[in-house]
């Protein structure tokens, strides 16, 4: 294996896993580094530890039938849950989403994974999200709400305003996260305080079939 220009001196094992950490998201060469020298020197059990802990997420996590949010059996946690509000249904972009609103302990209601955003330029489209699955949820009239919590960008929201459109013919209220979130801003990066009043004074959000006709 050629030397690469983050370990031109490194033993071809170090080279590898420096590399490996360089290919996450948010890790730089020199965070990469670190966190490989930190395993060097990190105890035998510790390190088997850590790589049995990698290799059960992903041969045992799977994605939850009912809201598509990560589950270790065909139904999450949440979904399994009965003393949660069944009439609500908040909609976010990724799990981590998820863990963030459930951190804030103020939504007692479901969720809805999309597993992205509609993004022409990343050639994301509406089939490419899990929003077949959201209309079937949508279809017994159990749901009287649906919050849209994706992110307060221009693909957040351009995924927002489609959603509405989408489901509007069926008469559920739908509203959206309300003040709080800066917009461009990530919900998996908010902090508790803010998530907490953006779910509070989160707003309907205009255009339901039902809201008057010319």
């Amino acid at each position: 294996m050629a030397p690469s220009e983050l370990t031109p001196s490194a033993a071809p094992p170090v080279a590898r896993l420096i590399e490996a950490f360089h290919r996450l998201p948010g890790i730089g060469p020199k965070s990469a580094q670190r966190l490989t020298y930190h395993l060097i020197r990190m105890p035998q059990e510790e390190a088997e530890e850590l790589a049995s802990a990698i290799l059960s997420v992903k041969e045992r996590v799977v994605l939850c039938d009912t809201c598509a949010n990560l589950a270790e059996s065909a139904e999450c946690t949440i979904c399994g849950d009965l003393q949660r509000d069944q009439t609500q249904i908040c909609i976010v972009e990724e799990p981590l989403d998820v863990v963030a609103i459930e951190r804030a302990r103020v939504y007692s209601g479901l969720y809805h994974v999309l597993h992205g955003v509609i993004s022409p330029v990343n050639g994301i489209g509406p089939n490419d999200l899990k929003l077949r699955e959201l209309l079937e949820r949508l279809r017994d009239g159990t749901v009287k709400e649906v919050i849209v919590a994706t992110n307060p960008n221009l693909e957040g929201e351009a995924t927002a305003m489609y959603i509405q459109q989408l489901i509007s013919p069926l008469g559920v209220a739908i509203t959206r996260l309300a003040r709080g979130l800066p917009s461009g801003s990530d919900i998996e990066y908010a902090d508790d305080s803010t998530l907490a009043h953006a779910l509070e004074s989160r707003t309907e959000i205009a255009g339901r079939q039902d809201a008057g006709t010319e």
